[in-house]
């Protein structure tokens, strides 16, 4: 399905070198600010107090968090959960506090501006369950990538499976850069939308990959610069066509989704982006510095030596 055609290819390659410069620049800002900020983990990883609460009527959650801040605790978490009655309270571990020590006394402060809301759910999540889910999500994260890279190696060619993978990774380090410059809370949810860009990603670089693989039987008299531009101009509609579509989800998520969906939405509005770029002007442009040539596609088959008489 197409909406528009492009009748002349693109020349993209020509300007491999300076968007290769671009994606260089944008990593490096990215792993600068992983290095000098760190990640914002919130207590999935790092541990802590999980409270549900209940209110006869919707909650204010301004007014939640002033609360919390004037007894002390500023660095809690407060948003709505499934309606605008239910409120989620996240609060970091406290020395020398128990969990049901530090939920009583968030209790007895709230109750002060509303005495009718109700702790439905209490949670405790020790800095050693955080800690080995931080240790198994970093896991699940390089076993997708090793995964990914086996797979495509045996689909095309070692040289995409490198592109591919170079590629995704730019991906999720500049996620994970934009969480760090604006110091941004990374969850288990956050790295649930960074598994889900690195999937959706190598999705669309497989796409292109495919028509190259095929304009190399093809187009017998082009270079390797106008096949590549041909693959991505002729899946240009529907890239447009499927970006548009899941970007309009994802917004919807972030817009409408609150605040227990808002930084897995942010996760993937900033890797839909930039995996739209990657997969054109990342991964395409590696696959030709690596050499990639028609002898790699195409069997030439040996001629026999006739027969003697």
């Amino acid at each position: 399905m197409e909406f528009f055609k492009i009748k002349k290819d693109i020349p993209f390659m020509r300007y491999a070198r300076v968007t290769s410069v671009i994606s260089a620049v944008t990593f490096l800002l990215a792993v600068a600010a992983l290095a000098i900020n760190g990640l914002n983990l919130g207590i999935d990883f790092t541990g802590g107090t999980v409270m549900e609460l209940h209110y006869p009527a919707a909650a204010d959650l301004a007014r939640i968090r002033g609360a919390l801040e004037s007894a002390g605790y500023r660095d809690a978490s407060v948003q709505n959960f499934g309606s605008a009655d239910d409120v989620l309270v996240r609060l970091p571990l406290k020395r020398g506090l128990t969990s049901s020590a530090l939920s009583d006394q968030v209790m007895k402060t709230l109750r002060l501006g509303a005495p009718a809301v109700q702790l439905t759910r209490v949670e405790f999540i020790g800095p050693e369950v955080g800690k080995e889910l931080y240790d198994n999500g970093a896991l699940a994260l390089f076993m997708v990538v090793v995964g990914i890279m086996i797979y495509l190696a045996f689909r095309f060619e070692w040289r995409f499976s490198v592109a591919a993978i170079i590629a995704n990774l730019h991906d999720v380090v500049i996620i994970l850069g934009f969480f760090a410059f604006f110091r941004w809370e990374f969850s288990l949810t956050v790295l649930a939308g960074v598994l889900a860009i690195l999937g959706y990603s190598v999705n669309e670089s497989v796409v292109v990959f495919d028509r190259i693989r095929e304009n190399f039987r093809k187009m017998r008299k082009a270079s390797v610069p106008e096949i590549i531009d041909n693959a991505i101009t002729r899946t240009m509609s529907r890239t447009i066509i499927t970006h548009t579509m899941t970007q309009l989800m994802v917004l919807s998520m972030l817009f409408f989704g609150g605040q227990v969906l808002h930084y897995f939405a942010l996760a993937l509005t900033i890797g839909i982006l930039f995996g739209i770029y990657s997969s054109v002007l990342v991964s395409s442009p590696i696959v030709m510095w690596l050499g990639v040539s028609r002898e790699q596609f195409i069997k030439v088959e040996k001629k026999r030596p006739e027969a003697m008489p």
